[in-house]
């Protein structure tokens, strides 16, 4: 018997990776979800829909993006060869219109007139606004009164693009707000709205969505490593917040011999509400309709969370990650908000790219990686640049302060 490739068996049928996963709905949504599911597997595979995304991808979105070997910060740190694959060269500045454009094909294909959706650092709210501005679809983010102030620059560009932004003022006012805000807003209308997940992270069949749609990073990446190497990379790193950049880099390389790591915020120390490393410090739990991995208070209930990065400070991870953590394909590993703002900065005097905060997580683990294997090389998903984050970190981590 011809054994199916993974992402052809992960996840099965009810959306489960081993233990993780799912869909945990209430009544009135379950039928809702079966209607994505199905359109997916049928409209998503359909050759008008794959041909449609293709020119998208490469006519609009400007992939191919490509593979730069960071040959200054490789040097500074004297250790393994480091390289990076850009996709904050990707149109919006980030990985999330990989499957923003996706999700929002699919919603056209269904009839949908309205694109729902929450953000943390604000990238998957421009994707998303970028996408229903190409569309025609009106569009409406939920974001974090925490999240508005420090990403500023993110939030006016949701504007300028047509979106309404709808600031969450509840709880700790970040991410795990935002999305509890614009579920609720959803449930009022899921007939005429498609709530467009910015992770993998979410009822069944999200995770899978979002996963084959950000896939086309890993599959990009992994042949123009070849081409400029000859071989494969011998470590994958990538930051997980829910994990959508991580998986679209995994996802090409699970039957290669890498090390595959996920670099999650360890940020200020190792109490709960000091840090948002779910697989680190976390155990089994349900949040949003998913069984995964989640950082909880005593009582079950989701524990607060933080991170510099607003995209990362969110209290559990995609099932699929927890998954592939429990069977020991990948390895977790941590940045704390001071390597994390030192990275930030190496980079970006090094190699002339202002990384985003979340990335500067996945940049500040590579160079410490490097200096333990000093023989190997380091592919490293650049998952967003930096200039929505320039503000907040000129204001409290100056410049001068790291020269």
């Amino acid at each position: 018997m011809i054994e199916k490739p993974y992402l052809k068996s992960q996840p099965n049928a009810e959306g489960y990776f081993g233990e993780f996963g799912g869909a945990f709905l209430p009544p009135e949504l379950i039928e809702q979800f079966k209607k994505i599911e199905q359109a997916y597997l049928t409209i998503g595979n359909s050759h008008n829909f794959i041909m449609e995304l293709r020119d998208i991808r490469k006519h609009y979105q400007g992939r191919p993006t490509p593979v730069y070997y960071a040959k200054r910060l490789t040097e500074y740190v004297g250790g393994a060869r480091i390289y990076l694959k850009r996709e904050d060269l990707n149109h919006t500045g980030a990985h999330k219109l990989n499957h923003c454009m996706g999700e929002a094909l699919l919603a056209k294909y269904l009839g949908k007139k309205k694109l729902i959706a929450e953000t943390g650092a604000g990238q998957h709210g421009v994707a998303l606004a970028t996408a229903a501005a190409y569309f025609g679809l009106e569009c409406e983010i939920h974001m974090g009164e925490v999240d508005i102030e420090k990403e500023h620059p993110n939030v006016i560009r949701m504007r300028i693009l047509g979106a309404k932004v709808v600031p969450v003022g509840f709880g700790g006012r970040t991410l795990k707000e935002a999305v509890d805000s614009a579920f609720g807003a959803y449930m009022e209308d899921p007939e005429e709205m498609f709530f467009a997940i910015g992770s993998v992270v979410g009822p069944h069949p999200y995770p899978m969505m979002v996963r084959d749609f950000q896939s086309v990073v890993g599959f990009e990446a992994r042949d123009q490593f070849m081409d400029m190497t000859g071989n494969l990379p011998d470590n994958l790193v990538a930051c997980v917040g829910g994990g959508s950049n991580a998986m679209g880099l995994f996802s090409a390389f699970m039957s290669d011999p890498c090390e595959m790591y996920g670099v999650e915020p360890a940020g200020t120390g190792t109490k709960l509400g000091q840090h948002a490393a779910s697989l680190t410090y976390g155990k089994p739990g349900v949040l949003h309709g998913f069984n995964s991995i989640m950082l909880q208070n005593e009582d079950g209930t989701p524990a607060p969370v933080h991170s510099i990065a607003s995209g990362l400070d969110y209290p559990s991870v995609g099932p699929e990650h927890a998954y592939l953590n429990s069977i020991s394909r990948t390895k977790v590993a941590t940045a704390n908000d001071a390597e994390t703002v030192q990275a930030f900065y190496d980079l970006s005097r090094y190699e002339g790219i202002i990384p985003a905060l979340e990335s500067a997580h996945a940049v500040a683990f590579a160079m410490k990686l490097a200096k333990e294997k000093p023989y190997e090389s380091i592919l490293l998903n650049l998952s967003g640049r930096g200039d929505k984050d320039i503000d907040f970190m000129a204001e409290k981590f100056p410049p001068e302060d790291y020269m």
